[in-house]
């Protein structure tokens, strides 16, 4: 295998760095803000246009909050969402690592949004562990959209047939196989050696 594209959330990284549970279970707790209220005022309605780059997270987050949390600003919301989804599985990053110094390139390929991928690679280190990330807001289209998959085989240069991908979700399985990549859906308890097992097949 030339490449393989690893996802991020529910592969790479699992909640919260204490405990691992979802990154807003205590939200209301510790910001005062249900989570029911900020799914329904901010990701039901701006999310999409946020994750696929036609809209902007903290000017978008600031003018919600200003509406159902005026006592909160969107960077304090901001760096706790980020702080909290940064559980990172570090036995699956060395076995990355692994292959990766017997020449496979490896690739992020993730439906995030401008900042939280720069916080990914750079606060979280994951520059240092990948040649590079594909994400849905630089992108413009966000998976399972064939013109995700189109779009980053392109930017690799490579045979769609060369690359390798794991994603927890299966409709981004389903699509990635369909634009020709070896995929494996990623669940509890998988391993790197499982979805090699797969791509060579």
């Amino acid at each position: 295998m030339k490449l393989l594209m690893v996802d991020v959330d529910g592969v790479l990284v699992h909640g919260r760095p204490s405990d691992g549970l979802p990154l807003f279970t205590h939200l209301e707790r510790d910001l005062g803000l249900p989570l029911d209220v900020l799914q329904q005022a901010f990701f039901k309605t701006c999310w999409v246009d946020i994750v696929t780059g036609r809209d902007a997270l903290e000017p978008r987050l600031a003018e919600v909050l200003s509406r159902i949390a005026p006592h909160l600003s969107a960077r304090t919301l901001i760096d706790y969402w980020f702080e909290n989804d940064s559980r990172l599985d570090h036995s699956l990053l060395e076995d990355l690592a692994a292959l990766r110094s017997e020449g496979t390139r490896m690739f992020l390929a993730t439906n995030q949004e401008h900042m939280r991928a720069a916080y990914l690679m750079g606060t979280l280190g994951l520059s240092a562990r990948f040649d590079g990330i594909f994400y849905s807001a630089a992108l413009g289209h966000q998976k399972p959209a064939t013109e995700f998959f189109r779009l980053a085989t392109e930017r690799v240069g490579l045979p769609a047939s060369d690359i390798g991908f794991i994603d927890d979700v299966e409709a981004n399985i389903e699509a990635a196989r369909q634009f020709g990549w070896k995929a494996m859906q990623w669940a509890p308890g998988s391993k790197l050696q499982d979805a090699i097992a797969v791509f060579s097949a």
